[in-house]
């Protein structure tokens, strides 16, 4: 059955198979996609590590969004204040002015 055969291949053959592609460019692309979300995943872990996000890191280390996640930490949520008291402090700046 064409089922079985499915499940039974590795992900290469499938790949290979389902767009038209040779085995071989199958592997350069999961070998691509594994070094890019690594590099993404290791910075993104290491600036978490170094800022107190201990939450962030554990959600960094165990999903895997091929890198997707970990960018949007590094540019947008590791920018953003968590601390209540750094919120009341630029208020009251902001109505001093």
């Amino acid at each position: 059955m064409a089922g079985e055969e499915l499940f039974s291949a590795d992900p290469t053959t499938i790949l290979a198979s389902t767009f038209g592609l040779s085995k071989e460019v199958a592997i350069v692309i999961f070998l691509v996609i594994g070094i890019w979300s690594l590099v993404w995943k290791g910075l993104a872990l290491w600036k978490a590590a170094r800022k107190p996000h201990k939450i962030w890191f554990i959600v960094l280390l165990i999903a895997n969004t091929i890198g997707i996640l970990e960018i949007l930490y590094i540019y947008i949520f590791s920018e953003m204040k968590f601390n209540k008291k750094s919120n009341k402090e630029s208020n009251k700046k902001s109505k001093k002015r």
